[in-house]
């Protein structure tokens, strides 16, 4: 199955990119590397998903924030491949910042949100390093905010 045919079959749509909110880009590539920028987690409607892990956000809720931020990171990684998705050779890494409370340590688990739809869609190429941290805010509140690199053709 193409990663499109498993994004269709995983009831995905794909959004175009945010807009940066302060003065960065969406992506930059070197090489046949692209950063992306960090995003941030939104719920189902669109809007931030603000609050902390820990306090007012549970880690299932969590979780549901890193997945959702890994479809849009799809969409700007998507832009990044000049539209074109099957020029992904590897997702590189992923680095997941959780805004939680100093006792919460289950960061991890947020971020499996992220990877595991990530793998979903891009099978073995998606399998990547990655880094979770806890922090004690994250910019507008969100719950969730996370970057990646990846390999393309």
């Amino acid at each position: 199955m193409s990663v499109y045919e498993k994004i269709k079959a995983l009831g995905i749509t794909l959004a175009a990119p945010a807009t940066p909110a302060a003065a960065y880009v969406m992506h930059v590539q070197t090489g046949n590397l692209v950063f992306l920028s960090g995003h941030l987690s939104k719920q189902d409607d669109g809007t931030l998903w603000v609050g902390q892990l820990g306090k007012n956000i549970t880690t299932e809720q969590g979780r549901a924030a890193a997945r959702n931020i890994a479809i849009d990171l799809m969409g700007t990684l998507q832009q990044a491949c000049g539209g074109d998705l099957t020029r992904v050779k590897r997702i590189v890494k992923v680095m997941s910042l959780v805004n939680s409370t100093p006792d919460y340590t289950e960061h991890h688990l947020v971020t499996n949100g992220a990877s595991e739809l990530l793998g979903a869609v891009f099978g073995d190429a998606g399998k990547h390093a990655r880094s979770a941290f806890g922090v004690a805010q994250l910019p507008l509140g969100a719950c969730v905010e996370i970057e990646l690199i990846a390999e393309i053709e």
